[in-house]
């Protein structure tokens, strides 16, 4: 007989492996919520040229693609930019500016699995349409770092990383490159983190030699590790691009800042994030241990909106995955309890003391109680064997003896004590033990 399996690079969520994950949702939710976003959803399925015209023609090879019973070309969502600029660009004249959006959902790639990676993940994704300036980073980024507080991670678990694109191409082009050396070279940036001085050979193959001091000046760069760092160099080069961007540099750094937040945040400008899309400031954050991949990963893209058929629309977003983030909480003892646990506990016996009890179970759950009871007659030791193992705080006893005084005892399963209490009391019983 065939034994089937979940297939490769996708999960199984049991009870106990759903809770990690709803607890990041839910904390994820509460604080988009206080910061003003609204929640969207979107088709798990969308038209491979969406992707192809974000992307190029190569990201079709990283993709769960077909052909439909309609004959068109379509592919499951590997992330949510796309989708959230289709959707923007459609209603971009309607709604409201600055466009605060965010969404939790579940992404499919066609990728080699790792630690942290699969094939089916869930990523939040925060976004901000519609404004220009250093402000929108401000808001996305503290937005990001309190995603992570959240969770009850600190600034010594982990840490945001930024840096800025548009800065690297004022100061490569300050130092000759045109427009194709200067993304062959931040293509070589991206992989000196982890190549090293290699790294270079990404652009010595595609554009020839690279001048020894070149090279020294990019590593200068990437050196650069404090706005007061940073704030010398701009001052040597005396380059007015590079003179206006440390302005916003200053505004960003000087609001996380005020916001309290710079204990989370680092100038690193090692960090470009390898898609071509993004315009300006990017940002990843990392466990501070750095035993895992980034956490999270970001940063503007101006143009993309008019890209994929909408208007010159502003944006800045980005985006976090449930599977490190769930890693990290494991390593910091941060994971809730694997299983909910009932408020309340009946221990019933048969018959009418069965029928009295469920008008109060029925009571308690409207109110928002969780309380379980036997679906079939158990001696009474049994029920309060499964009441202690169920983790429950409270036990409701109906017995033929209690029902005959229309009473109802409640006893407290860590403490063992009881106490009687009329029966048309038990819902205010139930809520001030529970409270206390």
């Amino acid at each position: 007989m065939a034994s089937f399996k979940s297939l490769p690079g996708f999960r199984d969520f049991y009870p106990e492996d759903l809770a990690p994950r709803t607890h990041l949702f839910r904390q994820w939710r509460r604080s988009a919520h206080a910061y003003g976003f609204q929640e969207y959803d979107a088709p798990v399925l969308e038209s491979l040229d969406l992707y192809k015209a974000k992307s190029g023609d190569e990201i079709e090879n990283q993709l769960f693609s077909f052909t439909d019973k309609g004959g068109r070309e379509v592919a499951l969502r590997p992330e949510m930019t796309p989708t959230v600029c289709r959707m923007v660009g459609a209603k971009a004249n309607a709604l409201k500016r600055p466009i605060k959006w965010f969404s939790i959902a579940d992404f499919f790639r066609y990728e080699r699995m790792q630690k942290g990676r699969g094939r089916c993940f869930a990523q939040f994704n925060g976004d901000i349409f519609g404004e220009a300036g250093p402000e929108a980073e401000i808001e996305l980024i503290s937005l990001l770092i309190q995603c992570l507080r959240g969770l009850g991670l600190a600034a010594d678990d982990f840490y945001v990383r930024l840096s800025d694109r548009n800065l690297w191409f004022y100061y490569l082009e300050a130092l000759g490159l045109g427009e194709e050396q200067v993304r062959g070279m931040l293509g070589a940036i991206d992989k000196f983190e982890r190549l090293g001085e290699a790294a270079f050979e990404i652009y010595t193959k595609a554009h020839g030699e690279m001048p020894e001091t070149l090279k020294t000046a990019v590593l200068r760069m990437l050196a650069i590790k404090s706005l007061s760092d940073l704030e010398r160099l701009v001052t040597e080069l005396d380059n007015e691009q590079l003179t206006n961007r440390l302005a916003d540099w200053r505004q960003v750094l000087g609001g996380l800042d005020a916001m309290g937040l710079s204990d989370f945040v680092s100038v690193d400008l090692g960090v470009v994030r390898g898609l071509a899309y993004y315009t300006g400031f990017v940002f990843e954050a990392f466990d501070r241990k750095g035993d895992l991949r980034a956490l999270a990963g970001g940063g503007r893209y101006d143009d993309l909106v008019k890209k994929l058929g909408g208007p010159a629309l502003p944006a800045v977003g980005f985006a976090i995955g449930d599977m490190t983030m769930e890693l990290l909480l494991k390593e910091r003892g941060l994971l809730p309890e694997v299983a909910s646990k009932p408020d309340v506990y009946v221990v019933v016996g048969g018959g009418a003391e069965r029928l009295a009890a469920f008008g109060d179970i029925a009571a308690l759950r409207e109110v928002g109680y969780r309380v379980d009871y036997p679906m079939k007659d158990l001696g009474f030791g049994k029920q309060f064997k499964n009441a202690t193992e169920s983790g429950a705080r409270l036990a409701l006893i109906y017995g033929e003896d209690e029902l005959a005084k229309g009473v109802v005892k409640l006893r407290d399963l860590s403490q063992r004590e009881e106490v009687e209490v009329p029966r048309d009391q038990v819902a205010a019983a139930v809520r001030d033990f529970l409270s206390a």
